[in-house]
Order: structure tokens, then C-alpha cells, then sequence
């Protein structure tokens, strides 16, 4: 997918009535963003609102997140492991401590 991204008042605008007359091509409106298809149209599209509107649009293309491709299991278990606490208001460093979940501060740094 191509995500596009706009940032003034008229490259929203602009991005609106894209999204309004070519809803085949958009995959999801997110405000002052959207994703459109990987396809020649959604390239076309997101190319004539750069060449518009220069520097305030950006476009970027996106892969799928596969989670059990790209995360390591430990992240993923600790993700759920959270999310199922008994008390919702632990924050995650907490939560971590005398655990095999992986640290807070070693997750900031480690790359997918």
C-alpha cells in the first residue's frame, strides 16, 4: 500500500477530494492521511498531490506487519501477557520486573 501523508490545509484539501472521486483506489482515510493501493492509479494519485503540493505531502509504501515473521516470541508473549493482567493500571516496567518478559528499556532499543 502507499501511505500518504499530508501536512497543510490544502494538501488535505486536496487528499479529501482524491479520496471523494477515486474510493476504489483507498484503502483507509486516517484524517490528514491515507492509505491507497499499491497500484499505477494510487501511485498516480499520490504523485499528482506531491507535485502539488510539493514537500508538505509525503508518500511512503508499506509492508503488511506479520507479528509472527517480525517479532521476536518473547515480545509477542509479553504483549499478551500485559494486555491480560490483573490490574489495568500497572504500568509495563512494573508489570516486567521478576519476569522473563523482556525489559522496557532493552525493547526501546532493539530493532525489528
Amino acid at each position: 500500500m502507499l501511505l500518504v501523508v499530508t501536512y497543510s490545509q490544502a494538501a488535505r484539501q486536496t487528499l479529501r477530494n482524491v479520496c471523494n472521486g477515486h474510493e476504489e483506489t483507498v484503502v483507509q482515510r486516517l484524517g490528514r492521511a491515507a492509505l491507497l493501493e499499491a497500484t499505477e492509479l494510487g501511485a498516480f494519485l499520490a504523485l499528482r498531490l506531491r507535485a502539488k503540493h510539493g514537500g508538505d505531502v509525503q508518500v511512503e509504501r508499506t509492508a503488511p506487519f506479520n507479528e509472527f515473521a517480525d517479532v521476536p516470541r518473547a515480545v509477542r508473549e509479553a504483549a499478551a501477557a500485559y494486555e491480560d493482567r490483573e490490574r489495568p493500571s500497572t504500568p509495563y516496567a512494573k508489570f516486567a520486573v521478576d519476569t522473563d518478559h523482556p525489559d522496557a528499556e532493552a525493547m526501546r532499543d532493539a530493532e525489528l
